[in-house]
């Protein structure tokens, strides 16, 4: 029973609704930032999966890079997350 609850403390629901934990988050040395990815890395922090400052070292993102994610989440959705014709989405 420990074990078992043990493990569900290191799954968070992912941006797609399915389970999410550190084997499924990108790799430290991700480049390419789709979306699923940034919203993939928003809930890890959100859950506890991670903390902020361990996303922004893992990552090489700063704070107010992360942030600017989660705002773009809390705003607009997943879809605030594209980077090019941001006017239609939000």
């Amino acid at each position: 029973m420990t074990d078992r609850r043990m493990k569900r403390e290191n799954v968070v629901i992912g941006p797609e609704g399915t389970p999410l934990t550190m084997a499924d988050l990108p790799k430290p040395d991700t480049v390419r930032w789709v979306i699923r990815r940034k919203a993939e890395v928003v809930a890890a922090v959100r859950g506890g999966l991670l903390t902020l400052d361990g996303a922004c070292e893992r990552y090489g993102l700063s704070n107010e890079e992360f942030m600017a994610w989660q705002r773009s989440i809390e705003s607009y959705g997943i879809a605030g997350l594209r980077t090019t014709r941001v006017q239609q989405y939000r």
